[in-house]
């Protein structure tokens, strides 16, 4: 069976589907077989795929969508076939959410520019504890030296969370390429290179790969 990774925070705009994307490429360029799993309504990530098939060729990767009733099904059908399951989910912290949460093998929490993206980390921290779920915590957008960074770390320490080492910085490349179905990792090597395959080497380490 595979390793279902998903990606969850309560505050949308923090880099969701971002992170979720670029996690699934890094992992597919890394020889893996790789499925992403849809279940926010606004399908961000479903318009990434679409994206992707419609500029040619394979698009590497398996893409399926499901309501949150159905996550459960679907996501164990994919993890029979696929080494690594990212599951993009929907901005709210709710019944819809869990068994999305249910289902991970890690949970990865996106915190982004604000502090607003900060308090919001803390419930889904909650519903993860709940599901006896290890999350990681990561900083998408990030500005490092700023007090944003300074504080995330501080409230990682106080909320007894991991934060990892690895975060995506405040770069054009991320949003350019997201919009034309591809990732940071397809684009020309730059700092974005680094940081996606630092975060996935983590993430690796996190599952025991």
């Amino acid at each position: 069976m595979g390793h279902v990774i998903t990606v969850a925070q309560q505050k949308g705009g923090s880099g969701k589907t971002t992170l979720a994307v670029n996690l699934a490429v890094a992992f597919m360029r890394a020889g893996r077989r790789v499925a992403l799993m849809d279940t926010d309504p606004q399908g961000s990530a479903g318009r990434w795929f679409m994206a992707r098939l419609e500029a040619g060729g394979d698009p590497g990767l398996e893409f399926s969508t499901a309501s949150a009733w159905g996550v459960s099904y679907e996501v164990r059908k994919l993890a029979k076939d696929h080494d690594i399951v990212i599951i993009d989910t929907p901005p709210k912290a709710d019944s819809d959410l869990r068994p999305a949460l249910r289902e991970a093998d890690l949970v990865l929490i996106p915190v982004a520019t604000s502090h607003l993206d900060l308090w919001a980390v803390e419930m889904v921290l909650y519903l993860a504890e709940r599901e006896d779920k290890p999350a990681l915590m990561v900083m998408t957008r990030n500005r490092p030296g700023t007090r944003l960074a300074q504080d995330v770390a501080a409230k990682a320490q106080e909320l007894n969370a991991e934060l990892a080492q690895a975060a995506l910085a405040n770069r054009v490349t991320y949003a350019e390429t997201l919009g034309h179905g591809r990732a940071a990792l397809e684009a020309p090597k730059g700092p974005a290179h680094a940081e996606v395959t630092g975060l996935m080497r983590e993430i690796e380490i996190a599952l025991g790969l």
